[in-house]
Order: C-alpha cells, then structure tokens, then sequence
C-alpha cells in the first residue's frame, strides 16, 4: 500500500514538472506573442522576437507519441516560445 503512494506520488510531481515546462505566450514591451511550431510557422513567428525551443513539449511528444494527436499539436503548433526581442545582447536561457 504504501509503495503505491509513493509511486503515485512520483507520478504526480512528473506531471507537475511537464505542465509546467509547456509553452506559454509571452508579452514583451506590452505585445503578447504567441508560441508557433513547424505547421504554423509562416503565420506565428515574428523575426524580431528570439524563440528558444519548449523542453516540456518535446517532452511531452516523447511520452504522448502512441497518439498522433498530441505529438503534432506539440511539435507542429506550439514548440518554440517568445523569449525576447532579438538584440546584440541576448544570452541563450536569460530571461530579461
């Protein structure tokens, strides 16, 4: 009985730890912009905004891969988010 507390347990912090990690739009000098990912690209990124790629939805894609819905949401809709507008200062992983 115990063991399966434990594990749940384990579970439930995993999942913590991946809702967290998804991708989120982010407001930058007042503009919101929205993740996009390889389907959407032509119509979401904007080439004055830095994006890094969203380890919760790779990782996410990797655990959901036995359904074809959520590896493509994941990967073709929302894999890289807004971090910064690009400048001669950004460092990969800051957060301004």
């Amino acid at each position: 009985m115990k063991t399966n507390k434990v594990i749940a347990s384990v579970l439930i912090l995993v999942f913590m730890v991946f809702a967290i990690g998804c991708g989120q739009p982010k407001s930058i000098n007042g503009t919101t912009y929205d993740t996009y990912g390889f389907i959407n690209q032509d119509t979401k990124k904007n080439p004055n905004i830095q994006y890094e790629v969203s380890t919760g939805n790779v990782l996410w894609s990797v655990v959901l891969f036995g359904s074809v819905v959520a590896p493509v949401y994941f990967i073709g809709f929302s894999l890289f988010n807004p971090i910064a507008p690009k400048d001669n200062t950004f460092i990969p992983g800051v957060i301004k």
